[in-house]
């Protein structure tokens, strides 16, 4: 893949779960239509644990990710934290969010110019009243890899370099001591000489703090060197999930293999026809039947699902630790 040679092993025991969407549906109007942007997710994450949730751009996966965030109200299905049902109360959000924190994909669009990295970082501390603030800042920078903290506190963001920029806005997640961290894209917009460096930071993180994550992204590469699971998205619905080095070195289901083969290291290029379908207009049967290279080839037509395919939809997948794929022909 990229960076590494070797995927980060999986757990061997399942870990207790933490962070779940259970039949999670989130729609929107659009149009004078329903979008059904999360349409039946089942994911969990174990304590402990990275999962990377991958998928093309309008797949669902921010949604999904706001969702849990309690961002998004879903229109039907539960997130829970702990066991326990999402509360959307302002004061249950607020301690919930203390626990599950959002990285976002651009520093530069997360902090604000006017503020030093000080203020970037103290700002959640101040927003749930935590004490010695100043301590708490200088652990949060640390632990993040700007070291030593007080060197920083006074820059304002345009003085750092773009993976500096990164790590003072995970900084600012680490300073409420978070359990879970949700990072949308977290590295997409860093150079490439950047991007290992954040990815190992991550993983530290979890050796160090045993903090669990779910990283959003449309890079198998990314999911390959930092997720124990790798869920993949389509259409509002993950298709197929499991133990990283099993989905992405032995994909089952065609928009995998289709993801997997734009990687330069693939034999073969699997070029998708169209767009992703509206999402107000899911066709029947599988969901991927219209772009599907296994169905244009006529590889399910000998197997004798072509038909089921096109006319046949697919259950929702169970939220498992196992490998498994939503795919009449796999």
């Amino acid at each position: 893949m990229t960076e590494t040679q070797a995927p980060v092993p999986a757990a061997q025991t399942a870990a207790p779960t933490l962070l779940e969407a259970r039949d999670l549906h989130v729609e929107f109007a659009a149009r004078g239509r329903r979008a059904r942007a999360v349409d039946g997710v089942n994911l969990a994450v174990g304590a402990g644990e990275i999962i990377a949730l991958v998928g093309e751009s309008g797949c669902g996966k921010t949604t999904l990710a706001r969702t849990l965030l309690g961002l998004e109200r879903p229109t039907s299905g539960t997130v829970l934290y702990g066991g326990a049902p999402l509360a959307y109360g302002s004061r249950a959000l607020k301690t919930y969010r203390r626990d599950v924190q959002l990285v976002l994909q651009d520093p530069m669009g997360s902090l604000n110019p006017r503020h030093t990295v000080y203020e970037a970082v103290a700002e959640g501390p101040r927003i749930h009243g935590l004490p010695d603030e100043e301590q708490v800042v200088a652990e949060a920078l640390s632990r993040a890899g700007l070291r030593p903290p007080e060197r920083f506190f006074l820059r304002y963001p345009h003085e750092l370099s773009g993976g500096q920029r990164q790590r003072v806005v995970i900084a600012g997640a680490l300073a409420l001591n978070p359990k879970v961290l949700i990072a949308d894209e977290p590295v997409a917009s860093l150079d490439a000489s950047v991007r290992g460096e954040i990815l190992a930071l991550m993983l530290r993180l979890r050796a160090d703090l045993g903090l669990s994550a779910l990283v959003v992204t449309h890079d198998l590469g990314l999911a390959w060197n930092i997720a124990d699971r790798v869920a993949v998205m389509y259409l509002g619905r993950i298709v197929e999930s499991g133990p990283v080095e099993e989905v992405l070195t032995a994909p089952r289901h065609p928009y995998t293999q289709a993801l997997m083969s734009v990687l330069p290291e693939s034999p073969e290029r699997v070029v998708l026809t169209g767009e992703p379908p509206d999402p107000t207009r899911i066709p029947g049967g599988c969901r991927f039947h219209a772009r599907c290279q296994v169905l244009a080839s006529g590889r399910a037509e000998e197997a004798g699902v072509a038909q089921r395919c096109r006319t046949e939809p697919l259950p929702v997948l169970p939220s498992v630790q196992t490998a498994q794929a939503a795919c009449h022909y796999g």
